[in-house]
């Protein structure tokens, strides 16, 4: 009987190290899926954020803070077409080199099972939702048959939860080839599919990265104009 059976790291590949002791012995360990060199580049968000889109205010200069929004979110709300169409958008991690690159691998080369590395973190979070429906930002047909999978339903699904299906997209160049004015003046690309009733729910809308947070309200205004009674949001980075 192997006692420590060798895990690699989802990410680098290199050999987990078991942890040699009693308690390690004696207890059931919850399964290592990256190494504590992969897992230390991941830089979680905490201290002072933004109330909407849970960007760090602590590096933010002074002029671009508005009380507690930072001055995207602050001219989103000041925006009637705009305003109150998100509640909150709640981002895991900092958009750092090490998670770019990590998400370029499971997005764009279809490394599917790094979706497992946030499994827990996405079930803690949505326990503190509590939300009725998740929704993953959809990718259009010809986007999801290049890639073999939609990013954001496969992390819910590799957490444990079913997406909720809701809304469907037109075809669109790629988000990561369009600049900053153009994401957040970008044309509505979704639509809420049909005899699908939301009014009254409460809804999480689930995606890989937040950046402009023009996506995520455009799927968020759709929702809450067909009669949700809140809409926030899930990504892994921001």
């Amino acid at each position: 009987m192997n006692l420590f059976p060798q895990n690699h790291c989802l990410i680098c590949h290199e050999v987990i190290l078991p942890d040699i002791g009693w308690r390690a012995i004696f207890s059931i360990e919850k399964e290592q899926l990256i190494c504590p060199a992969c897992d230390g580049k991941l830089a979680k968000i905490e201290g002072e954020q933004c109330q909407i889109c849970s960007r760090l205010l602590t590096p933010v200069d002074v002029q671009f803070r508005h009380g507690d929004l930072c001055h995207d979110c602050f001219r989103w709300e000041e925006d009637p077409n705009w305003k109150g169409a998100l509640d909150k958008n709640h981002s895991l991690f900092l958009y750092n080199d090490f998670l770019k690159e990590v998400i370029a691998k499971y997005k764009f080369r279809g490394d599917y099972v790094l979706a497992k590395i946030f499994s827990e973190l996405i079930k803690e979070k949505l326990k503190e939702l509590t939300p009725d429906l998740l929704v993953p930002i959809p990718l259009s047909e010809e986007r999801q048959y290049e890639r073999g999978f939609n990013q954001a339903a496969a992390l819910l699904t590799e957490s444990g939860f079913t997406p909720d299906n809701l809304l469907s997209r037109v075809h669109s160049e790629k988000q990561s080839k369009k600049s900053r004015v153009e994401r957040i003046h970008l044309s509505q690309v979704f639509q809420v599919i049909p005899e699908i009733n939301v009014i009254g729910k409460k809804v999480v809308l689930i995606d890989d990265i937040y950046t402009t947070g023009s996506t995520i309200r455009h799927a968020a205004k759709l929702l809450k104009e067909a009669g949700a009674a809140s809409i926030q949001s899930l990504t892994l980075a921001r």
